[in-house]
């Protein structure tokens, strides 16, 4: 049984809605979707926006906390979390979103044992924020502040498989580095027009179906040769 290391997304992916756009909604000024709209439109790199972003946050820790305790996440996550596990396969939540938020609703759903890579939320008052990217590359395309991309290359080695978990565009590059993907909305239609092998999912009820045939080889034909054990 071929071995996989797991890379998936968290806004919209493993969280049901996408967190750190609630947190704006809820403690920032307008102003947050003016950075939204320059990044969207290429101008500016993921990292940028949202480091502006955070900058314009204006709520305590406990205000943050109470907001996070009411998001959720797919309910089938932990099922698919436990079969991977149990598979011998890895698995890394890879996000360009914020790790305080991120770790916070995994330790509530008795995840928290996770592996997360995302950038950094750091408290630089009672109710100011800014951000740190540890997982940024200077070579990055896109201009992430975490290079899902890089992380992805990371991944590969000479006896494991990289399957990506996505649904959107920070997820875009590290698709085609990835020997599968399950891709979840914008991500489906990248994956097709970029003839990335993937299957569409919805949740990850669908992932749990997918994860039998992947791990014995019948679910796609892979593009890299894997040395011997």
């Amino acid at each position: 049984m071929t071995r996989w290391n797991i890379l998936c997304d968290f806004d919209g992916t493993i969280a049901v809605e996408d967190v750190t756009d609630s947190l704006l909604d809820r403690f920032a000024p307008p102003e947050w979707q003016v950075l939204e709209r320059q990044w969207r439109a290429g101008k500016i790199g993921s990292a940028e926006c949202m480091a502006g972003q955070v900058a314009l946050l204006d709520a305590s820790r406990e205000e943050i906390d109470e907001h996070l305790a009411a998001l959720r996440i797919d309910p089938a996550f932990p099922q698919f979390v436990e079969a991977a596990l149990a598979a011998g396969s890895t698995l890394r939540v890879v996000s360009d979103g914020l790790d305080y938020a991120i770790r916070a609703i995994l330790s509530r759903c008795q995840l928290d044992h996770l592996p997360v890579l995302a950038n950094r939320l750091v408290q630089a008052g009672p109710r100011k924020w800014r951000l740190e990217t540890p997982f940024s590359d200077p070579h990055c395309r896109i201009g992430s502040g975490h290079c899902k991309c890089a992380s992805a290359v990371r991944e590969h080695n000479r006896h494991h498989r990289v399957l990506l978990i996505g649904d959107g565009a920070s997820d875009y590059c590290a698709a085609g580095e990835a020997d599968y993907v399950f891709a979840k909305h914008r991500l489906i239609e990248h994956c097709r027009h970029a003839a990335i092998p993937h299957t569409s999912i919805v949740g990850f009820a669908d992932a749990i179906s997918l994860l039998p045939a992947l791990l014995t080889g019948k679910l796609f034909t892979p593009r890299r040769v894997l040395a011997s054990a």
